[in-house]
């Protein structure tokens, strides 16, 4: 249900993308003429953005975007707002689209680790275990100050305060997901799909999942059941709650506050 006259989206998709350079120059020229504002970042592993605008000039931005094969199965998450949450419109051209200096994990050039539906993931968790009656191992990949804002119930907080320090603090802690069905998750996708390939290499004995569309897809489908909190987004309204609405009565965290 529409609420606001802006629309935000977020999105992302590893592809290898050996045109950045032109690419950028083309998504920036887009956006700018339709008035949209956000960031746009490109890497030879792929794309990863956040726009808001008016319904019809997002949606034609990204309809000219899917033109492009290499995006046509782009499916952005939605939201809407009273005002655009961003204070200019960039495209950057970056080494990663998500930083983690392990140069050998290139989502872009490898099969897509196992994915779990918000549907499927909320019958787990109501369950109390997967399908199999495997325990579920919700393991939050994000910094401590988002994690802060709201996470799922039980779920592992190794308290990491950059996505780079999520290697080691997986090989330091991987017995803690032995014997279990380990289920990644971020935001919206993109750093638990790179983690899941982590997770992978590391000889666990359970199944290993990323969470399709991350926390704001499951919010989508699942109404923040088996979720406390809200969810903190990177940009000025700060975090949503379940119905992707930011809170009347929003607590920032005192961690926040020194996040680097």
């Amino acid at each position: 249900m529409q609420e606001g006259p802006v629309l935000n989206i977020s999105s992302y998709k590893f592809v290898e993308l050996p045109d950045t350079a032109q690419l950028r120059e083309q998504l920036f020229e887009r956006a700018q003429a339709l008035g949209l504002k956000g960031t746009v970042l490109l890497a030879e592993e792929g794309i990863n953005l956040f726009l808001a605008g008016t319904a019809e000039a997002v949606r034609g931005w990204v309809a000219q975007l899917k033109g492009d094969p290499r995006f046509a199965d782009l499916d952005p998450k939605e939201s809407w707002s009273e005002a655009v949450p961003f204070k200019k419109l960039l495209v950057k051209v970056k080494g990663e689209i998500i930083r983690m200096n392990m140069p050998q994990i290139r989502p872009d050039r490898a099969p897509r680790p196992a994915a779990v539906t918000p549907e499927t993931l909320s019958r787990w968790l109501d369950q109390g275990h997967d399908d199999q009656g495997r325990p579920i191992a919700m393991l939050d990949t994000r910094n401590a100050f988002e994690v802060d804002y709201g996470t799922f119930d039980n779920a592992i907080d190794w308290r990491i305060h950059k996505f780079t320090e999520f290697p080691a603090a997986l090989a330091e802690h991987k017995n803690e997901l032995m014997g279990k069905t380990v289920v990644s998750f971020c935001t919206g996708g993109i750093r638990c799909e790179k983690a899941a390939m982590v997770l992978e290499q590391q000889g666990l004995d359970g199944p290993i999942y990323q969470l399709e569309g991350g926390i704001l897809r499951y919010f989508e489908y699942a109404q923040g059941k088996h979720y406390h909190g809200s969810c903190f987004v990177f940009d000025q309204r700060e975090a949503l709650d379940a119905g992707l609405h930011t809170p009347a009565d929003l607590q920032r965290p005192a961690s926040e506050a020194h996040r680097g």
